[in-house]
């Protein structure tokens, strides 16, 4: 399957199994989403179980914390990541805090997708990468996978959860793995082992990383897309790198974290967003606080730069595997 498919089964397996899971956003219904991810849904499950909203981020999601509290299990789409804004009140003051505010009376069960990131051309308003902002708010899940596989078994464990969870789709990663040589053919899913999905139910912890790559000189810490372009920079650059692709970005999986830092004593962190105030500054300090005395040499990060995506500009801006192995080589030689 494509990450597109792998998300569409496993909405139509939760679908299958639970009537209060119902499926909602722009152009969601009959259309199936501008990425198709929702494609078929309406006509198998109804109009009232797979439907179009309003074009209004706030009213999407306000209305999904009331159909959560009451009972139901909604899964609504942000058309793409940059379009939350407008439902951050919505989003921080409501779904992340229901559950402690009412004492654990009431929770938001609800799964908030959003298709992110660069590599498509998209300009400054549909290519943002906004996780730090998410990962900061106390209530809130935030995934975000890097492959079909774990697209799908995650999106089930998120339809399941108590909690909110905001769930990231890369979208440079629908329909294959990419590297970050845009100038070069993509290989599909089809043709990748972690394209393998199965079509029933299955789910992904929403609490553990994944050890990527195994490797003895370096750690990347990474998610989404960057996982791909990592590997290829620790190939490319013949680096015997260890990548973790994180997955769950919070809660985060801090043991595999610092069993693999504490086993090569170096680190570098990945991530596309800008870099001030990233996630990648979170996990910096977390390596620095867990294995101080276990490294050999300053943490790398490489991100995007602290400017709004440049639509002419962009391969400038997305951290491709030159930079991402410059940081390995610095890591390793340091």
């Amino acid at each position: 399957m494509t990450m597109i498919q792998a998300l569409r089964s496993g909405l139509d397996v939760m679908m299958g199994r639970d009537d209060n899971v119902i499926v909602y956003g722009e152009d969601v219904g009959y259309f199936g989403g501008v990425f198709r991810v929702t494609e078929g849904l309406q006509a198998k499950y109804g109009k009232t179980r797979c439907f179009d909203a309003p074009i209004s981020e706030s009213g999407i999601v306000g209305t999904a914390i009331g159909m959560a509290a009451y009972g139901l299990r909604p899964v609504v789409e942000i058309q793409f990541a940059d379009y939350f804004y407008p439902a951050t009140d919505q989003i921080v003051s409501e779904a992340a805090r229901l559950r402690h505010r009412s004492a654990g009376d009431f929770s938001a069960p609800m799964v908030i997708r959003m298709p992110c990131g660069g590599g498509i051309y998209g300009g400054q308003t549909h290519s943002q990468s906004p996780e730090a902002f998410f990962t900061h708010v106390c209530g809130l899940r935030t995934v975000m996978p890097s492959n079909p596989y774990d697209a799908k078994g995650l999106l089930i464990a998120a339809i399941e959860c108590e909690d909110p969870v905001i769930f990231l789709e890369p979208k440079r990663l629908y329909n294959g793995p990419f590297d970050g040589h845009h100038d070069k053919p993509v290989v599909p899913w089809s043709k990748h082992e972690r394209g393998r999905v199965p079509e029933g139910y299955y789910q992904v912890p929403l609490t553990k990383a994944a050890v990527f790559r195994p490797g003895k000189a370096v750690t990347v810490l990474t998610y989404g897309t960057m996982v791909w372009v990592s590997e290829c920079a620790a190939r490319e650059a013949g680096i015997d790198a260890e990548i973790i692709d994180l997955r769950s970005l919070w809660p985060l999986d801090l043991e595999t974290i610092v069993a693999s830092v504490q086993k090569t004593g170096r680190c570098v962190v990945v991530h596309e967003a800008t870099r001030t105030s990233g996630f990648g500054a979170e996990l910096a300090a977390l390596v620095q606080e867990h294995c101080f005395y276990h490294l050999e040499a300053p943490i790398e990060r490489v991100t995007g730069w602290d400017t709004p995506y440049p639509h002419a500009q962009e391969w400038a801006y997305f951290p491709g595997p030159a930079r991402v192995g410059a940081a390995l080589k610095r890591a390793v030689e340091a």
